[in-house]
């Protein structure tokens, strides 16, 4: 079903990016490697068998993501799919954290959507078809200690994807959000450079083959959500129910930082 269809994915060039590039070029699509270092990218596009392109694109360089964006898009004739994937976090005490670094995170993890979506949403909109696949996470949904800089660029991305669905409703735009929790992907080098976090949750860790794969799936079908794992969105929906009340039942098996 995605044979042919040009897909952008920012954040290629390593983990779970460069894994969904792979599983989508499995899949038939044409895809375009988004990242900022070249050489990683070309380490990334030799595993892919299908069609491909390498660009390297700052997601904080708002001229940079237009011309990119639009220069593929001219290329390929259009971008059927934006997979924004690039973000990273950094866990640490609130008092902790300069506010240089909530203004660099959230710059990346959501400013980097802004940008990217505008710059593929009005040939979407000409064509009447697209999908927005936005990678947020678990953290979107629960805030947890020492993440607070990373979760609210999170609840950020959720906010805009929920919002940008119910204006796109009817255009024949899908806007998908993936709620990962901790997957086992270098994001955890700069995230907990401790290992702490790692050690305390690896029993609750994905495998970013499975991730990527359930993120193809979710393009595939056009679905507007998923939560893994499975059981963390039965969690999720008590939290929304319950908000203080899971605070408090859940502060210590939450807080593994």
């Amino acid at each position: 079903m995605l044979k042919n269809k040009v897909i952008a994915v920012t954040g290629a060039s390593s983990g779970i990016g460069a894994l969904i590039a792979q599983r989508l070029s499995d899949e038939g699509a044409v895809v375009i490697l988004a990242g900022r270092s070249m050489e990683r990218l070309r380490e990334a596009g030799s595993r892919l068998k299908g069609p491909h392109e390498l660009v390297v694109m700052d997601v904080q360089d708002p001229h940079q993501v237009d011309s990119v964006l639009k220069e593929a898009s001219r290329k390929h004739g259009r971008i059927d799919v934006l997979v924004n994937n690039a973000g990273y976090g950094k866990f640490e005490a609130f008092l902790d954290m300069p506010a240089s670094e909530f203004e660099d995170m959230m710059d990346v993890n959501y400013m980097g959507i802004v940008r990217c979506t505008q710059a593929v949403l009005p040939g979407m909109l000409e064509r009447g078809d697209g999908q927005i696949v936005n990678i947020a996470s678990m953290a979107g949904k629960i805030g947890t200690a020492k993440s607070t800089a990373y979760s609210a660029t999170k609840h950020a991305v959720l906010g805009l994807s929920n919002a940008l669905r119910q204006e796109l409703r009817h255009t024949g735009i899908t806007v998908s959000t993936v709620n990962p929790g901790p997957i086992d992907t270098p994001f955890f080098s700069l995230a907990d450079p401790s290992g702490g976090y790692v050690k305390n949750v690896g029993w609750l860790m994905m495998k970013p083959e499975y991730v990527a794969e359930q993120v193809v799936k979710l393009i595939i079908k056009r679905k507007e959500e998923l939560n893994l794992p499975r059981l963390a969105a039965v969690g999720i929906h008590l939290y929304q129910l319950f908000p203080r009340f899971a605070d408090r039942v859940s502060h210590r098996w939450m807080n593994q930082k």
